[in-house]
């Protein structure tokens, strides 16, 4: 997991889900992206081991404007949000299940 963000900050209305009670893993994928499923798998499994944590999808081309404001280039992209909901770490490509719990821990 690569990049600080620190700046914006996206809610449950924004996402069409409700936030982690302690931090939200936003993944954005599109529909024939191979890696996005194994992400997909990643994100879930890692949401299972720590608790408050949240896994929420996104539908990259359903969702055009927020791809657009958040700057996301390609899929899958993940997004980790603290609990208040800002973006603390930002990673393109299939992450590794020790890098995601590894940024995690510095969001938590």
């Amino acid at each position: 997991m690569d990049g600080q963000e620190g700046a914006a900050t996206l809610d449950a209305a924004r996402l069409g889900a409700e936030l982690g009670e302690r931090a939200t893993l936003v993944q954005f994928s599109s529909a024939f992206c191979q890696p996005c499923r194994a992400t997909r798998r990643t994100l879930v499994e890692v949401a299972r081991m720590v608790e408050g944590v949240a896994h929420v999808e996104i539908d990259a081309e359903a969702h055009l404007a927020l791809v657009r404001e958040l700057e996301i280039s390609r899929t899958p992209t993940v997004l980790i949000l603290d609990a208040a909901g800002r973006i603390v770490r930002r990673a393109v490509g299939q992450p590794r299940t020790v890098d995601v719990l590894a940024a995690l821990g510095r969001a938590i």
